[in-house]
């Protein structure tokens, strides 16, 4: 199996379950797309599926007879998609937005195999962000750095970012951006790993 992501998280999730893959990161310009979506007023979660199908199609069309995984997370809040930080002082905005409130991540994953999908999945969490000072958030920020950019959240739950949340309501894997169970039912059924 191939996964089209550079993300650290997914494949570590896939690692530490057992799953052989490849990494192949696919080369999409994902705000063109978002920004399409957006105007077709697509939901959130359409855009999310629709990411993670550009993906896993794009590395599929070069890769036949491979299972491709494509994924993607969209955070949607207060009916806004919010899209990843250039800096951490943008992060610090963010994050000063969503204190005290909830928002959704949406994670999407679509199986693709000689350039068609074959399975899809979308997840969501709705995650309910403390009301943590303003020290606190310096602090935070200071500690993680710019490696926090690389989430649409500015927050790794997996690690310190979980002192932000007051309440999690979803699958600990969705969260992280790769709904973990229904993939690896999907695997079983593609011969991936073993029934």
């Amino acid at each position: 199996m191939i996964l089209a992501s550079a993300s650290q998280t997914r494949a570590r999730l896939l690692g530490d379950a057992g799953v052989t893959f490849e990494i192949v990161p696919a080369r999409v310009d994902e705000d063109a797309l978002k920004q399409s979506l957006l105007v077709e007023k697509a939901s959130h979660r359409d855009i999310a599926d629709a990411l993670a199908e550009l993906k896993a199609l794009r590395v599929s069309a070069s890769r036949p007879g491979e299972l491709v995984l494509g994924a993607d997370q969209v955070l949607s809040f207060d009916g806004a998609l919010i899209s990843k930080c250039e800096s951490l002082a943008e992060a610090r905005e963010l994050l000063l937005c969503l204190r005290g409130k909830a928002h959704d991540l949406i994670s999407a994953m679509v199986l693709a195999k000689n350039g068609a999908p074959v399975w899809r999945h979308v997840g969501k969490a709705t995650l309910t962000m403390r009301d943590f000072s303003d020290s606190f958030l310096d602090d935070y920020l200071a500690q993680e750095g710019e490696g926090l950019l690389s989430g649409v959240g500015c927050y790794r739950l997996e690690s310190r970012g979980a002192q932000l949340f007051s309440r999690v309501n979803g699958d600990h894997s969705t969260v992280l951006g790769l709904p973990l169970i229904p993939l690896l039912s999907a695997l079983r059924e593609q011969g991936v790993i073993a029934k």
